[in-house]
């Protein structure tokens, strides 16, 4: 087996909380050497609890595998040296201050390049460098101001955020791309570039149809609860008990489904012969799929549906969820080789390589946990530096 693709590459984190830390992890995963640059309070996420396990924030603990801490204060000569040698060697540097303060310790793009011009830097922002600079990066926040929140919910007065910090993953995805775009760059060119990636724009970019929608033809979605605003029946309907999900894309499927059903008249009414007709008449197909499906129990139609090959299933917890990806052999629990058996216990990154898979070395670290040997290191590669 070959070494992970990115085993070459040291990658200087500076992040914390979650873009940052979700984009470098992604990097280690994929081989490369991360050191993870935590102050001395330690990364935000440490406290965010519960739950915890032994003590460590479960936050943490999942984005934060594959790395060593070094513990620095930026306003101590010494450690801010050690920081510049670290940012100086590094292939790539990650961070996610608020524009402005990495320049305040010389750690900018600008003054670092000048050392270092093969490395490819990367800032995630809130809403970039521009007049945005001084806004709060929340996730939160960013899902009310981008439009989100605007069309999840029930209904457009009942504005709801995702269940999960989802902008400041898609921005943490996104600088995973533009690094590894860079460094491919890097290969031609020798030269690295600053990579910019801000959540406001990651969003905006992620809403896909919804934001095509309104530049293209300058429709302002809402929110539909659990419909879509071009597919029906594409949503969740009553059963004899609990809800079902019916993401019926095409007529075919459609057909199936009312054939499936018992009701094959519903096929051929006019109101619902055709995708436009049925978003257009979405309330008078409901209460004729669920009068249809009144008969029996979401788990029934489940099986009866999907074996039909019509896009169907219950509304799964969390824990039911992992269940069926391991019925269905996707591995969704893995383990690092450190041998950790509680904190080592991870959710596996879901990129599959053939000849080069995704490795799980180390459990998150404890803060500063490798700082002495980070310092050693970073000391002999600045001798060999300096003697060369």
């Amino acid at each position: 087996m070959s070494n992970p693709p990115l085993s070459r590459l040291l990658v200087a984190d500076f992040s914390r909380v979650l873009a940052g830390p979700f984009c470098t992890m992604t990097l280690g995963d994929l081989g490369a050497e991360i050191i993870k640059v935590e102050r001395p309070e330690g990364d935000d996420t440490r406290a965010w609890g519960p739950p915890f396990v032994d003590e460590q924030s479960t936050y943490y603990l999942g984005v934060n595998r594959n790395k060593r801490s070094i513990m620095l204060d930026l306003r101590d000569p010494d450690d801010l040296q050690v920081a510049r040698t670290l940012a100086e060697h590094a292939d790539v540097l990650v961070e996610n201050f608020r524009p402005g303060t990495m320049a305040r310790f010389g750690l900018d793009e600008t003054t670092i390049r000048q050392a270092n011009p093969e490395l490819v830097y990367c800032s995630i922002s809130a809403f970039g460098p521009g007049a945005g600079r001084e806004l709060a990066g929340y996730d939160l926040l960013v899902q009310a101001l981008g439009g989100l929140m605007s069309i999840t919910g029930p209904d457009q007065n009942s504005p709801t955020k995702v269940g999960v910090a989802l902008v400041d993953v898609l921005a943490g995805l996104f600088a995973t791309v533009g690094i590894l775009s860079a460094l491919h760059e890097r290969e031609r060119s020798g030269a690295g570039q600053h990579v910019e990636v801000n959540l406001m724009s990651a969003l905006l970019s992620a809403l896909a149809n919804q934001s095509s929608g309104y530049v293209l033809a300058e429709t302002i979605p809402h929110a539909i609860g659990n419909g879509h605003p071009s597919i029906a029946p594409y949503d969740t309907y009553a059963t004899g008990y609990g809800a079902l999900v019916l993401a019926v894309g095409t007529d075919r499927q459609f057909n199936q489904l009312c054939s499936t059903l018992g009701a094959p008249q519903l096929a051929q009414d006019n109101r619902f012969i055709t995708n436009e007709l049925r978003v257009q008449n979405r309330q008078a197909l409901r209460d004729s799929l669920e009068q249809a499906l009144a008969p029996h129990p979401a788990g029934y139609w489940t099986k009866a549906l999907t074996a039909q090959g019509v896009p169907a299933g219950a509304v799964n917890n969390i824990a039911d969820a992992f269940q069926l990806a391991t019925e269905l052999g996707l591995a969704p629990v893995t383990h690092t080789a450190d041998g950790d058996a509680r904190l080592g216990r991870q959710v596996a990154n879901p990129i599959s390589l053939s000849a080069t898979p995704v490795t799980y070395r180390t459990r998150a670290p404890h803060l500063g946990e490798h700082s002495a040997d980070i310092r050693r290191w970073l000391d002999e590669l600045e001798t060999q530096h300096q003697t060369a």
